[in-house]
């Protein structure tokens, strides 16, 4: 995630409307060790929501009414399939828009005061991500979940707030089993206001998503558009097991009001996985023929460009050929990125054998024995 928020006695929810921020926490558990960075981050949160107000005020007057006329494309997987570096390859493509990591912090600062609040975010940041030595900055795309959450209480990713009640997030907003028809049009509006800011603020005229949670919500993403295009990365489970648990630790420290253990992180992540795999299967049929493209982390990994193209063709998306200068200059700039490498141990192959099996053998990742 974007800012380093380990260093300050706070999490990302300072810059929640004060609503959700309320909602999000209403009944729940803050452990004694949390206590002083939940009150500073509710400090914070109620007085950078006093700007809101003006925030809605141009938005309404601006953008309320406006049309979102291009079909988005939506990346989709589980988290650490790969969907970050694809998502920042389509971002050379100018005529995308995306949400900014900036903007998943202060979503509602982007029409007022953007410039002074991203100065002080940046200050923040670490240069890379600490999960996957990525590049971070407040400009880049980032997956739009974070400011989802933000934006309204009815988000999966409170479950990094309130870890011990992931269970409960992941039936009803991450998989969308148990959400109310009220609670569903209303993250549908913010989701819909987020998408519009996002290619505004970045130029885009067609909206690029990155977001492992829409795995789960196919059916509700074709209700908003009918004509998006999907593209679902698997990668190798053992790998994705090693690397989820080393992000689900990183990620879940600075931002977490409650005590979680390594056991309860573990079942957590295996059954976040196993749920969105069978609800994707099931799902995916409803994608219009032409709008799908599934792909291994691995092969898009080996030629990115050659792998670009094909999407592009496979999708029916305009404009490879303009982008490609761009496309290949930040991939061949990526060449000698260092990623974080996994020596699978014992424990990790028996675990990820156990639980997801049927992955293994269905993209063909089985260790030969």
């Amino acid at each position: 995630m974007g800012l380093n928020f380990q260093k300050l006695p706070v999490n990302t929810m300072v810059g929640a409307s004060w609503d959700t921020f309320k909602k999000v926490c209403a009944g729940r558990t803050v452990d004694k060790g949390y206590k002083n960075k939940y009150r500073f981050t509710k400090i914070i949160c109620r007085i950078l929501s006093s700007l809101n107000g003006v925030e809605n005020s141009r938005y309404k007057s601006r953008f309320k009414d406006t049309k979102i006329e291009e079909a988005p494309v939506f990346i989709i997987g589980h988290w650490r399939s790969g969907t970050t570096f694809m998502h920042n390859v389509f971002a050379c493509d100018k005529q995308f828009g995306y949400t900014t990591t900036y903007q998943t912090v202060f979503p509602f600062l982007m029409l007022f005061m953007q410039r002074f609040f991203k100065k002080m975010a940046a200050i923040s940041m670490p240069k890379k991500r600490p999960t996957d030595n990525l590049e971070l900055n407040t400009d880049q795309p980032q997956e739009e979940e974070f400011a989802m959450a933000n934006m309204t209480p009815y988000s999966f990713y409170n479950f990094w707030v309130f870890p011990r009640d992931t269970a409960e997030y992941r039936e009803k907003y991450l998989l969308f089993k148990t959400i109310d028809k009220q609670e569903l049009d209303d993250y549908k509006e913010a989701y819909t206001r987020l998408i519009k800011l996002s290619m505004w603020n970045t130029g885009g005229k067609r909206y690029l998503s990155k977001n492992p949670p829409n795995t789960g919500r196919i059916p509700q993403l074709l209700e908003m558009f009918p004509n998006a295009k999907f593209i679902y990365l698997v990668r190798n489970p053992y790998t994705v097991f090693e690397s989820t648990r080393n992000y689900f630790t990183n990620t879940i420290r600075p931002l977490k009001f409650q005590d979680y253990d390594d056991e309860s992180m573990t079942k957590d992540i295996l059954d976040n996985y196993k749920e969105l795999y069978f609800k994707y299967e099931e799902d995916k049929k409803l994608i219009p023929e032409g709008n799908l493209v599934e792909m291994r982390f691995e092969d898009f990994e080996a030629d990115p460009l050659k792998k670009m193209q094909e999407i592009y063709e496979k999708l029916s998306l305009p404009g490879f050929e303009a982008a490609q200068p761009a496309i290949a200059a930040y991939v061949n700039k990526k060449k000698g990125y260092k990623k974080n490498k996994y020596d699978y141990e014992p424990a990790t192959v028996e675990i990820v054998e156990k639980n997801w099996d049927f992955a293994l053998e269905k993209w063909g990742y089985k260790i030969k024995k």
